[in-house]
């Protein structure tokens, strides 16, 4: 499953031009249940298909990236699963780049299994990148960074992640002096930089906008790949926030949102929908684009 077809061009260069013709943007598809309560769709499969199939439809054209959040899909068992993949076949149909929100991280065939699963050609749940966590060590996955560089795949591995309780392991001081983060920065560096990118390398990182400056922390945050933010909107960090997290890697960032631009849904339905959640993301990107569009190259 890992024979990439001749035509596919790698991640990075595709997303590089995805967010030069549609803007840095990626949307979370995250069906929890109060958003779906807030749709008046069911808890159910049913409604999880309604409520992503809408996002797809009316974002797939619009934005650079969609993120649908996998635990959200498997939450419904294999209905869910079988929803999972209808989103990421019609997101691609549609024009839009697809990261499979998963956050696996295991060792040897275990992860050599998630990688076929998410990168792997031919795979029904194969995104154009997932995400991955390093705690088991950055070097456990290596299965996945394999698959990815064959498939023209990439992935986001976490770093610095928008949460309060991830600095108690994040921030920490490892042996060799560095930061967990800072260290995990490195190694994606070093990734990328092997794999001679004209742009970005298949290895992006997660790093969240509501962080702040971290990089006494973590050192240069620039990886070579792209830097995932979430935490726009509603967990508390505005586009404002970007140049004050980010600094000089401003221009590899692809901001995150997913309720700021869901909830315009509510109340809802059918056209005024699609009409309501595409003037939501054009208003979020339109904000992105002022913090952190000067800055690209």
């Amino acid at each position: 499953m890992s024979v990439v077809p001749a035509a596919r061009e790698p991640f990075g260069d595709r997303l590089a031009n995805a967010v030069g013709v549609r803007g840095p943007l990626c949307v979370g598809i995250d069906p929890h249940p109060g958003l779906l309560d807030a749709w008046g769709l069911p808890d159910d499969a049913g409604g999880l298909e309604s409520f992503a199939l809408a996002v797809v439809e009316a974002l797939g054209d619009a934005v650079a990236v969609l993120k649908p959040q996998v635990a959200f899909f498997e939450r419904h068992g294999s209905r869910g699963v079988a929803v999972l993949e209808r989103v990421l076949a019609t997101a691609r149909d549609a024009g839009a780049l697809t990261i499979a929100d998963a956050k696996r991280g295991d060792i040897g065939s275990t992860m050599a299994a998630y990688a076929d699963a998410f990168l792997g050609e031919g795979s029904p749940l194969a995104a154009d990148a997932v995400t991955l966590s390093p705690y088991l060590g950055f070097g456990s996955l290596g299965p996945a960074l394999s698959v990815a560089w064959a498939t023209g795949r990439g992935v986001f591995v976490l770093a610095l992640t928008s949460n309060p309780e991830g600095a108690q392991v994040q921030h920490a001081i490892g042996p060799d002096g560095r930061s967990v983060a800072g260290a995990v920065l490195a190694a994606a560096r070093a990734e990328n930089a092997d794999r001679g990118a004209s742009r970005w390398g298949p290895v992006g990182v997660v790093v969240g906008a509501t962080v702040g400056d971290v990089r006494s922390v973590t050192g240069d945050l620039a990886v070579g790949g792209p830097l995932l933010a979430p935490g726009l909107g509603a967990q508390g960090a505005s586009p404002a926030d970007l140049a004050r997290v980010f600094g000089p890697a401003l221009a590899d960032v692809l901001a995150t949102t997913s309720r700021e631009v869901l909830g315009a849904g509510t109340g809802l339905a059918g056209p005024a929908r699609t009409a309501a959640l595409r003037q939501a993301a054009a208003r979020t990107l339109s904000a992105v684009t002022t913090a952190v569009g000067s800055q690209r190259p």
